[in-house]
């Protein structure tokens, strides 16, 4: 069944935005299921956090998430749907510092507070913007157009390195090295002082999007749609207010080194959602991607690059 064209929006007072009929064969199919492919630039996702708000209505009533259709069930929506993608506006005024560039390939240093790419059409203020902003040419590259270039993300309180291909041979080369495990990318991480995290240490356990709640990572064996994950503790140095851990994470799927390190009970300071503890000063989770290394897409040349400790963090070597 084709997605469904989205209207322009309905006239004000009949209370939805677009309403569809559920078909045969949609009788018995969960309702996230049903909205993602009958509805255009609707995903799964997005359907499930508009169920979580109270946009949804299903014959009716407030939809839940587990609901499942039959035929003839009117769903209708109260508000449009964000597009799962769409160009990143450029945006030169973002702080970010550029540690590497050449025609084909970039690092930039991203500071904590800044996302990676836009989740709305409208929005600046990310790395994308200002990717898209000092190489145009970006927009044209990469997984999505609202990640030009990008060849990894970091979370919005995670500061630090970001490889970025300035054209598509490049940013494939890069894929690829990303792929098999041969980008070198190198966290420095501070936890409690009292953790019992030792050099050497090997977190290697699936990693999975929780179902119950969209902004966390749950990991263990066996997961349902789980991701083999692994994360390598290079080395320990302990400080009176932390202990300062630095990890290997060849591919860090999302959420990753945050995950493994509340698995084995050493959360980051500051990192609430995985129930990290309080740190004064500190108003992010404790992470910074301190180094990456590859194989030049180009030149076939070892490129390691480094991005110095903010001050938030270096108060925590205290």
């Amino acid at each position: 069944m084709a997605a469904a064209s989205l209207p322009p929006p309905a006239p004000p007072g009949n209370g939805s935005y677009l309403e569809i009929e559920a078909l045969r064969e949609d009788a018995g199919t969960r309702l996230d299921v049903v909205l993602a492919r009958r509805v255009e630039g609707l995903s799964r996702r997005r359907a499930q956090e508009m169920l979580e708000s109270g946009t949804i209505r299903l014959n009716g009533r407030r939809a839940r998430k587990g609901d499942r259709v039959a035929q003839g069930d009117r769903l209708s929506l109260a508000q449009a749907p964000v597009p799962s993608d769409f160009p990143a506006l450029p945006d030169a005024s973002v702080p970010i510092e550029v540690r590497f560039e050449d025609e084909h390939v970039a690092v930039i240093d991203k500071p904590a507070g800044i996302p990676s790419h836009p989740l709305r059409p409208d929005e600046v203020g990310t790395a994308a913007s200002f990717v898209v902003a000092r190489w145009p040419e970006t927009c044209f590259v990469g997984y999505r157009a609202r990640e030009p270039g990008i060849v990894h993300r970091l979370d919005t309180g995670t500061s630090g390195v970001l490889l970025v291909a300035r054209e598509e041979a490049s940013f494939e080369a890069l894929r690829e090295q990303l792929e098999a495990d041969q980008i070198d990318k190198r966290y420095l991480a501070f936890v409690d002082p009292t953790s019992s995290v030792r050099e050497g240490d090997v977190i290697a356990v699936d990693i999975a999007n929780d179902p119950r709640d969209p902004r966390r990572v749950i990991v263990g064996e066996m997961l349902a749609h789980g991701r083999r994950s692994r994360t390598e503790v290079v080395s320990v140095r302990r400080h009176d207010r932390s202990l300062e851990v630095e990890l290997r994470a060849p591919h860090a799927f999302r959420h990753q080194v945050r995950a493994h390190l509340a698995h084995v009970g050493a959360p980051l300071l500051g990192d609430t959602l995985y129930g990290g503890p309080f740190a004064a000063g500190l108003a992010r989770h404790a992470l910074h991607a301190s180094s990456v290394r590859f194989l030049h897409p180009v030149t076939r040349r070892s490129v390691i690059v480094t991005s110095p400790l903010p001050k938030d963090l270096l108060a925590l070597r205290e």
